[in-house]
């Protein structure tokens, strides 16, 4: 039996948005920091701290046992990386997922960093992967079904040459971090759950630069590309709306950090 969708009110989508733009300024506290010679639990430290401090819970630290505030996921690293003694190098790539609980509602965003300078043909495998993130968004209107996101985000990946991962998905937002539906970034128009007004869901392409076969590692978190290749995820907490999606997180904060660094946006 499928999960009910739990559709939020005006005021409850406020508090989405406020968790979701606390993650936007973590992630941004992220940006000011990350280079090469930065450990990716540094990384996880600055999180947690600027979290509490802004009055929110880290919303993935216990979460499933999640022992850390960020996932961080660098190169051939999907998702779920745990961060920890792991030193970036010039020319990596970091996928920095966070969570927010505060007011009784999650907020949910991913950025992929760029680390120093970065090959050409990964940077373009990150502006593709923010621009399905962009397509998906589009789709998430009243009437349109999750298929509409997944076949928007799809297209545009395959017509690069890029995988897709299928075990991985977008997710409903609310009182609990990961709710119904199921928003998978690939699909068929008009299949999948219907989207209303009211729906709050994640969106987070997950896009690989060679085959989109994945797997898992020992500590039971860190997913990984089968074939090596590169991997760039990147994520918004949206609001369903009729004609126009609602994005309730921000890149802003980051791009503005990392441009007053003189760092590259994609």
């Amino acid at each position: 039996m499928a999960k009910p969708i739990n559709r939020l009110s005006g005021e409850e989508i406020e508090l989405v948005r406020e968790s979701s733009l606390l993650v936007g300024k973590t992630l941004a506290e992220v940006g000011r920091v990350i280079a090469p010679g930065v450990t990716t639990g540094e990384l996880d430290r600055l999180a947690e701290t600027f979290i509490r401090d802004s009055g929110g819970i880290p919303g993935f630290k216990g979460l499933y046992g999640c022992p850390s505030t960020v996932l961080v996921s660098v190169n051939e690293e999907v998702v779920h990386g745990l961060p920890g003694k792991r030193v970036l190098k010039e020319g990596d790539v970091a996928s920095v997922d966070c969570g927010v609980l505060m007011n009784g509602f999650y907020g949910d965003s991913a950025y992929t960093f760029m680390v120093g300078e970065v090959a050409p043909e990964v940077q373009a495998l990150l502006a593709v992967t923010k621009e399905c993130l962009a397509l998906g968004i589009a789709q998430a209107v009243a009437n349109q079904r999750t298929g509409d996101i997944g076949f928007a985000i799809q297209r545009h990946a395959e017509a690069h040459g890029y995988g897709v991962v299928r075990e991985l998905v977008g997710h409903g937002v609310g009182r609990k971090l990961h709710e119904a539906p199921e928003v998978p970034n690939y699909g068929r128009r008009g299949h999948g759950a219907r989207l209303t007004e009211g729906m709050v869901i994640a969106i987070e392409p997950m896009i690989t630069m060679g085959a989109k076969d994945v797997r898992q590692l020992e500590d039971g978190w860190t997913v990984v590309t089968r074939d090596g290749s590169p991997s760039a995820h990147f994520e918004h907490t949206i609001a369903i709306g009729h004609g126009k999606a609602e994005v309730l997180s921000t890149f802003s904060y980051i791009e503005d950090v990392l441009k007053e660094r003189g760092m590259a946006v994609v």
